[in-house]
């Protein structure tokens, strides 16, 4: 437990910004899953829509210190792939 008024306020800044990284991480994953569903769906369109929407969002989690650079670059890239594949 915190005895000092640093520690405790140290304490309240990291609930703080955990709940914040907390949104962020679950916006990545909506973006995330709505590319998931237009591949599934199968529509090349929606699905590059979709990840359009989407790689902005991931790396700007990465700008936010949410995710790793590679991370999210592994992440753009799987799903771009994926996305190729859609219409083949």
């Amino acid at each position: 437990m915190a005895n000092t008024a640093s520690a405790k306020k140290a304490t309240r800044k990291i609930a703080a910004r955990t709940d914040v990284n907390k949104s962020r991480v679950a916006r990545v994953r909506t973006y995330m899953r709505k590319v998931e569903e237009a591949i599934a769906s199968g529509d090349q369109a929606k699905a590059t829509a979709a990840l359009k929407a989407a790689e902005p969002e991931i790396m700007r989690a990465v700008t936010k210190g949410v995710l790793h650079k590679n991370t999210a670059s592994r992440k753009v890239s799987r799903l771009t792939a994926r996305v190729k594949t859609v219409g083949a």
